[in-house]
């Protein structure tokens, strides 16, 4: 799974003019499930989203993760992060899974947040939508789950 986490001030999603999600204080996650994932990896990327200390405390140290901030996610797929520039003037997009492998993963990593205590706020599945965020800081972070590297061994 790839995320792009955005440490935000205020983030909202529309779909055909109407807000579908949003939150103030958090993260805004954009996430892409890739064709190798599974829900051991989905379940990483939300115990990683949850506890990731990208807050500031008292003294200004990013030192608390998302619950301790008070704040909220709003999680929004975006499967054009898997995609391939590397070739030619068209992206190429099997680095996403499909849609309907996809769907129900992205549903598991925003139930798994959700288990966490985190209040998250969702954009629509394959909808085209508006995504509007102030980043705080800035402050965004790349991640990309672990997989197995061809061979066998591990990966990344």
């Amino acid at each position: 799974m790839i995320l792009v986490l955005q440490r935000v001030t205020r983030a909202a999603v529309r779909v055909a003019g109407e807000t579908v999600g949003e939150i103030g204080t958090g993260l805004l996650v954009l996430g892409c499930v890739e064709p190798a994932d599974d829900e051991n990896a989905v379940d990483e990327a939300a115990r990683k989203t949850a506890e990731m200390r990208i807050f500031g405390d008292a003294e200004g140290r990013m030192n608390r993760d998302v619950r301790e901030a008070g704040g909220a996610i709003l999680a929004v797929s975006q499967f054009t992060l898997g995609a391939d520039l590397s070739r030619g003037r068209r992206p190429g997009f099997e680095g996403a899974a499909k849609p309907e492998a996809a769907e129900p993963l992205f549903a598991r990593y925003v139930a798994a947040l959700r288990a966490y205590g985190v209040r998250v706020e969702t954009g629509r599945f394959r909808a085209m939508m508006e995504v509007e965020l102030v980043n705080d800081g800035p402050v965004t972070f790349h991640w990309r789950s672990k997989r197995p590297a061809e061979g066998g061994g591990q990966g990344r």
